[in-house]
């Protein structure tokens, strides 16, 4: 096998034997790291604090995984123009949160006879949040309803980055205020110290 020391030197290739000799001498664990290598990697170290570390780190991983969330947004072919502008700004929030949207024009009736209205709502949309996403699955219909998918320019860790710093400059920005509302709390008593020292030489 080929034998790793303890602060990652290469020892070299060396006899099972030879190599639970050393891991004794050190009073260290003998662990395979690398099974399909010819010959095989062994590495002399403590095994406990080796597996506390893979976990701490596999932790650490998961936290900073980002899961992709499909959020979903239905609107009718002839939305008006207020309702339209308050799910524009739901799809705008999800974008910016990196995170995908499916959205759904829900057909009733004779509007199932006029699938260009819900075509053209969905290209408009996807128009005015061009910036923030693109089309992901181009519209298409699904029974009574037509659906096209939008995907965020951001990836959901880089926007979730950009989350923590705008948190993190806000908390920032509050406690930079209490400072100076103190210092003025400071600056408007001096004048009634200042008084004191004045008296002193009276009473003498």
């Amino acid at each position: 096998m080929r034998l790793v020391g303890p602060s990652g030197e290469q020892v070299g290739i060396v006899p099972l034997a030879k190599a639970l000799e050393l891991a004794q001498e050190y009073d260290l664990d003998l662990v395979e790291v690398a099974a399909t290598a010819r010959p095989p990697v062994c590495k002399l170290m403590d095994y406990g604090k080796f597996k506390y570390e893979s976990a701490m780190k596999a932790r650490e991983a998961r936290k900073n995984q980002a899961h992709t969330v499909i959020k979903e947004m239905k609107l009718r072919p002839k939305i008006d123009p207020h309702d339209y502008d308050t799910k524009k700004g739901h799809v705008v929030r999800f974008l910016k949160q990196g995170d995908k949207v499916k959205i759904t024009i829900m057909f009733r009736g004779r509007e199932q006879s006029r699938p260009e209205l819900g075509f053209r709502l969905l290209q408009r949309l996807a128009s005015d949040v061009e910036d923030l996403g693109f089309i992901e699955s181009n519209p298409k219909q699904d029974g009574r309803n037509m659906i096209m998918v939008l995907g965020p320019h951001k990836k959901k860790t880089e926007a979730m980055a950009e989350a923590r710093e705008a948190q993190a400059a806000r908390k920032a920005e509050r406690q930079g205020t209490t400072p100076d509302a103190e210092s003025e709390g400071d600056t408007a008593e001096a004048p009634a110290e200042a008084e004191a020292p004045a008296e002193t030489p009276s009473e003498a």
